[in-house]
């Protein structure tokens, strides 16, 4: 188990802010898995506050649909809905889309560079075989690749948070392995240097769906993901 989050004493709003970012980060890294029964008063006194922003916290959870609030000031952290991440990557396909097709009409030489360094340091990390770091790296990437509709920078970060704890989840193997995501992110770098706006719009939804389809086959190989597949096909049909 990884070293309990240090939450510094804030006044009001801005602690139960602190700890729900703690409390999130437990549960996105899997150190909370689904299931993991937690006590407000226990995890109040690991993370040394009071139970007020403790319990503000668990509202905060709940309503982000992390855990199942229970009687006796219990929750659950919430298993794993396939129809949730087949709802996350169909938007992820979408806003992603409309995202990358902003930015790669404008991509300045700085961002092309910036990009050519992020896949460098994602490849010397897989090489490494440091996961949590290639993680890191991944999502600045996918970052700079929408940084031209910063109107979508917020949903962005809260379905690739949401992404990435489905992808913990998975067995299918860490990103890292994979030849292909490798391929992809290279195929995007590609895309940006050359403003070739068609090839960076289509790859990104291919990764992105391909990532879904792999993920919900490990997770729950009875389902289909449905709503990832009709977003996939109309932004094909639009291209």
């Amino acid at each position: 188990m990884s070293a309990d989050p240090v939450v510094e004493p804030r006044p009001g709003r801005r602690l139960a802010l602190d700890v729900h970012a703690a409390v999130r980060a437990m549960i996105l890294s899997g150190e909370l898995p689904p299931g993991e029964p937690i006590l407000q008063a226990a995890l109040a006194r690991r993370l040394n506050v009071s139970r007020t922003p403790m319990r503000e916290a668990f509202r905060l959870l709940q309503e982000e649909g992390l855990i199942d609030s229970e009687p006796d000031q219990r929750a659950v952290v919430r298993a794993v809905d396939p129809a949730e991440l087949d709802a996350v990557y169909a938007e992820r396909v979408l806003l992603e889309s409309v995202a990358v097709s902003i930015t790669v009409r404008s991509a300045r030489p700085e961002l092309v560079a910036r990009l050519e360094e992020s896949l460098a340091l994602m490849r010397a990390q897989a090489g490494a075989g440091d996961v949590e770091s290639w993680r890191e790296t991944h999502r600045e990437f996918h970052r700079l690749t929408t940084e031209g509709a910063p109107m979508l920078a917020d949903a962005l970060c809260t379905l690739g948070e949401r992404a990435d704890r489905f992808l913990r989840l998975a067995q299918f193997g860490t990103p890292v392995a994979s030849s292909r995501w490798d391929a992809d992110h290279g195929t995007l770098v590609d895309a940006y240097r050359t403003a070739d706006h068609d090839l960076a719009v289509r790859t990104i939804a291919q990764h992105l769906a391909r990532t879904a389809f792999t993920a919900l086959a490990d997770i729950a190989p009875c389902e289909d993901a449905t709503a990832t597949r009709a977003a996939l096909k109309l932004l094909m049909a639009e291209g």
